[in-house]
């Protein structure tokens, strides 16, 4: 289990899709001081996967970091909307559940919007062959 795992607890844990927290709270969630290289090298707070054994963490529970105030020693995990969400402890009923869309037929599955997606919109595709 990584030292981080608490971190990754931490942020599933969360119902906003934000988090901001200060460095000195997230040494507290995680019960060690956060190496020197994350308050000198604001590319450690990078989202990239091969970056250190920290992304692991907040990438598992579904977030990316975002905001990074190095001076200030803040940031901000934000939920990342490709992740879905853990399901919803009651199954709510018709076609929408849990703010997703129920497909029947061959589509039948879920099907997950991002917040301001117009189906109505013009696609800027029209008259392509």
């Amino acid at each position: 289990m990584s030292k981080y795992q608490a971190l990754t607890s931490h942020l599933k844990s969360q119902k906003n899709s934000y988090v901001s927290m200060s460095f000195e709270e997230l040494e507290r969630v995680i019960g060690v001081p956060l190496p020197r290289s994350a308050s000198a090298h604001r590319a450690w707070w990078s989202n990239n996967p091969t970056n250190n054994v920290m992304t692991h963490a907040w990438l598992a529970a579904g977030f990316r970091t975002e905001q990074v105030d190095m001076e200030g020693r803040r940031l901000v995990f934000r939920r990342d909307p490709r992740t879905p969400e853990p399901p919803a402890s009651k199954a709510p009923s018709g076609p929408v559940q849990g703010g997703r869309t129920v497909l029947f037929g061959v589509l039948k599955g879920e099907l997950r919007l991002a917040d301001g997606v117009d189906l109505t919109a013009p696609t800027g595709l029209a008259g392509m062959s």
